[in-house]
């Protein structure tokens, strides 16, 4: 098996970070692949966000909180709090992805690619990680929509679009087993 496909086989979502941020060495390569993503026309609809603030990652990751308790539905928020109440499982750092909504269909679709060379790159380099959608939920009211776009230094119109959670495992797993029914072959 060559060394890409093995980072894809190997690779599973983090749910339990260390305190300990990655070199930034090792970041600056994660952004890099990040931004070789292909995108549809070449439009590049989208941010590459490197965030190691901790103080505006717990402000995102309350704001997602106080969402989730506050809605009818309570499953998501009690999953999260069976798994410590965390939304970002304590993560030292992470990438956020804000796109072009004008071009959302297709910005939807390259971000996932961006954010799926983002986890493959860290993954080879021994960095943990796990896509995020919940630092979404911290954008759910419009006053703090406005005010986490600004502190995240969006470009003017654009919103956000995923986020990946970047660390060293504290606790590691095996991926998920493929579920080699899913391919379908037409011949």
């Amino acid at each position: 098996m060559n060394e890409t496909l093995r980072v894809i086989a190997q690779r599973y979502s983090c749910r339990d970070f260390k305190d300990e941020m990655p070199s930034d060495e090792k970041l600056r390569a994660i952004t890099e692949a990040a931004i070789q993503a292909p995108s549809g026309m070449n439009r590049q609809a989208w941010r590459v966000i490197l965030v190691k603030d901790k103080e505006l990652m717990h402000d995102l990751e309350t704001e997602g909180m106080s969402f989730l308790k506050n809605m009818e539905d309570k499953t998501m928020y009690n999953r999260i709090m069976d798994r410590g109440g965390k939304l970002f499982y304590n993560a030292p750092c992470m990438i956020v992805v804000p796109i072009d909504p004008t071009q959302y269909g297709p910005a939807l679709i390259d971000c996932g690619i961006l954010c799926e060379n983002i986890v493959l790159a860290a993954s080879s380099l021994g960095i943990a990680n796990i896509m995020c959608g919940f630092t979404g939920l911290a954008f759910a009211s419009e006053l703090r929509s406005e005010e986490f776009s600004k502190r995240l230094k969006f470009p003017k119109g654009y919103a956000f679009g995923c986020s990946v959670l970047l660390g060293y495992a504290n606790t590691t797993r095996s991926p998920h087993e493929p579920d080699q029914d899913k391919i379908i072959v037409i011949e």
